[in-house]
């Protein structure tokens, strides 16, 4: 397995592949048009103000999206390498390429509800993407898989919220890839402002996460910590985020305690 290049804020979006582009000419054609699209861009730039600016949160912006979508894909990948069903897309009667799209679009969207409020954003999220979807989905579907593709998608953003329960595999990794963004990076904002609360301190904590095919499950998640307060990330926030995901028996998740220059409260952890 390979990482690109690591980015300004110390996090690193993996790939599961020497060389991964995504080969699906649907998803790569679905990917450059939200990309370019002014509407999106200014809904995940603006969607960040609540959650940093005004509550000290960690980054729910651009950032955040690119990383979680990038994330997201990479375990869609590894869940069909392992041979694991995606019941979304195929209960609707859609294409198999049509779960990447899922994927991504449920991805790209999932958090514009902050915009709003960050209390319940998952739910205020669900009529502005739908908005967004009503104009996008017809680019790429007839009438009916428009209707079926955005039904998906809302239900992947609505079940990131742990309040909900994913019935699609494609949910469950929208729910699982929302917490695989832990990096110290995501927490600069607010640190740097002089925040300290447990969710800065924790991120601040984890120097690295790698997503790779698994031993004994189709995925494996490697987090290295310099610290103890990562463990709130994984057992907390991650923690809570496979369970009830359908994910459960397919991901494996090890944090390791990678500082050894003092003594160590917790040395690794395992999900």
């Amino acid at each position: 397995m390979s990482d690109s290049a690591v980015d300004e804020d110390s996090r690193r979006v993996y790939t599961p592949d020497d060389d991964h582009s995504f080969p699906d000419e649907k998803l790569n054609s679905v990917l450059e048009f939200i990309d370019t699209d002014e509407e999106i861009a200014a809904y995940l730039e603006a969607q960040n103000i609540n959650a940093v600016d005004r509550m000290r949160y960690n980054d729910h912006g651009t950032k955040h999206i690119e990383i979680v979508r990038n994330r997201a894909l990479c375990l869609y990948d590894l869940l069909k390498a392992g041979d694991v069903d995606f019941n979304g897309a195929r209960q609707q009667g859609l294409a198999e390429e049509d779960e990447s799209v899922i994927v991504a679009l449920a991805a790209t969207l999932h958090d514009v509800g902050h915009i709003v409020h960050r209390d319940s954003h998952a739910y205020y999220s669900i009529p502005l993407a739908a908005d967004i979807l009503d104009r996008i989905l017809p680019e790429f579907y007839g009438v009916g898989d428009a209707v079926r593709m955005k039904g998906e998608v809302l239900h992947a953003i609505l079940c990131h919220h742990t309040a909900e329960t994913p019935l699609t595999t494609e949910a469950g990794v929208i729910r699982v890839s929302d917490a695989l963004d832990m990096e110290r990076g995501r927490s600069r904002i607010p640190y740097e402002s002089g925040g300290r609360g447990i969710n800065t301190l924790s991120s601040q904590a984890i120097s690295r996460v790698s997503l790779q095919r698994g031993d004994t499950t189709p995925v494996m998640v490697e987090i290295e910590m310099t610290n103890a307060a990562g463990v709130y990330q994984v057992d907390n926030l991650l923690k809570a985020k496979l369970e009830d995901s359908g994910l459960e028996d397919q991901i494996r998740i090890v944090a390791l305690n990678t500082n050894e220059n003092r003594e160590q409260l917790v040395e690794r952890i395992e999900l």
